[in-house]
C-alpha cells in the first residue's frame, strides 16, 4: 500500500463533513479538480471505496466512516501541533485583550487583573466592558485573548474555567408594586410595569433577550451598576446578580419577586478563551494566574457572604 499525504485526508474528511467535493473544495480553498483527485488518490492507495458516487450527493461507504473516524484523530492532533508550534514561536506579548462581562463582580476581577500585569510591566492591558453577547462576539470576532462571562459550553471552540455561580434574581424597590396586586405576580401582570433591561453590545450577533417581558415598557441600560440605581429609584423592575445587590435585599432597599412564574435564573460565570487559537507565554502564565485564584473568588461570591 502506497503512502498516503495529510493533504488527501484532509480532502477526504472535508467531502464527508461538507456533503460533496464543491463545497469541500471551498471550505479548503482548492479547486473542485483537485479535491476530487486527492479522494480518488486516496482510495487507489488504500484499496477502499471511501465514496458512494451513485446518488445525487455523494456520502461515505461504510469503510469510509470507520476510515474518517480514525483520520479525524489524526487531523485533531494535526491542528494542535500547529497551534502548539505557533506557541513555541511566539516571544512574550506586547499587549493582551481582556474583556469583561456583565455578569462579573468588578472590584474583584479588576483587582485579580491588577495583581498579574503589575509582574508585567512589558504588557499593555486592553480592558474592553461588553454585556449580553458582546464578550462571546469579540472572542469569535479574534478582538479578545479571553473573556469573563457566560458561555456555549458546547461549543468546541472555546475552553473555559469556571469561576462560580451567578444567581440572577428579579427584584422592585419597596412601593414599586401597587399593594392590591394579586399573587402570585405573573409575566402578564408585569407587563403593566416598566421593566429596566441591559442593552446587548453585540453589533452583528444574533439578539439575544434574557428575562424580557414582551409588550412591557422598557428602560434600556448599558451596565449591571445603572439597571441597580434605575430599579432602587423605584424606576423600573428587573433582573439583578445577587452579589451586587446582598446587602439591599439584607437591609429591605430591594425586594425579591421571585416565585414560580419569575423564578431568576442562575448562570456560570467563566474566563473563556479560544482553544484553536495559539496563546502566548503572557497569555498562558494570565490563564493560569485566573485558575489559581478561582477558589477564592468562588467563596467570595457565594450568597451570604460579603462581596466588598
Amino acid at each position: 500500500m502506497a503512502e498516503f499525504t495529510l493533504h488527501d485526508l484532509q480532502c477526504f474528511d472535508a467531502v464527508i463533513r461538507t456533503g460533496g467535493f464543491q463545497p469541500a473544495a471551498a471550505m479548503l480553498h482548492r479547486s473542485h479538480p483537485a479535491v476530487f483527485a486527492a479522494v480518488a488518490r486516496l482510495e487507489r492507495q488504500l484499496g477502499l471505496v471511501l465514496l458512494d458516487r451513485s446518488g445525487y450527493r455523494v456520502r461515505a461507504t461504510e469503510a469510509g466512516l470507520s476510515f474518517q473516524r480514525r483520520a479525524q484523530q489524526l487531523l485533531r492532533e494535526l491542528d494542535g501541533l500547529r497551534v502548539h508550534a505557533a506557541q513555541l514561536s511566539m516571544g512574550e506579548e506586547s499587549e493582551i485583550h481582556v474583556v469583561i462581562g456583565d455578569l462579573c463582580p468588578r472590584p474583584r476581577v479588576l483587582g485579580m487583573l491588577g495583581r498579574f500585569f503589575a509582574q508585567c510591566p512589558g504588557t499593555r492591558l486592553h480592558l474592553h466592558f461588553e454585556a449580553v453577547g458582546g464578550p462571546s462576539e469579540r472572542l469569535f470576532d479574534d478582538k479578545a485573548d479571553l473573556i469573563l462571562h457566560w458561555i456555549d459550553k458546547g461549543d468546541a471552540r472555546i475552553e473555559w474555567i469556571d469561576l462560580s455561580k451567578v444567581p440572577f434574581i428579579p427584584v422592585v424597590a419597596p412601593g414599586f408594586l401597587p399593594e392590591r396586586i394579586e399573587r402570585p405576580i405573573t409575566l402578564e401582570k408585569m407587563q403593566a410595569f416598566t421593566q429596566c433591561v441591559m442593552r446587548d453590545t453585540a453589533l452583528h450577533s444574533p439578539r439575544q433577550d434574557y428575562f424580557v417581558v414582551e409588550g412591557a415598557p422598557q428602560c434600556l441600560v448599558p451596565d449591571q451598576a445603572m439597571k441597580k440605581e434605575i430599579i432602587l429609584q423605584g424606576l423600573g423592575w428587573g433582573h439583578l446578580p445577587h452579589f451586587l445587590i446582598a446587602e439591599e435585599l439584607r437591609d429591605g432597599q430591594l425586594l425579591s419577586i421571585t416565585g414560580s412564574h419569575l423564578p431568576g435564573r442562575t448562570d456560570d460565570l467563566v474566563v473563556a478563551r479560544r482553544r484553536d487559537r495559539p496563546h502566548g507565554p503572557v497569555a498562558n502564565r494570565l490563564w493560569n494566574h485566573i485558575q489559581q485564584e478561582a477558589p477564592a473568588l468562588r467563596r467570595a461570591l457565594e450568597p451570604g457572604k460579603s462581596t466588598q
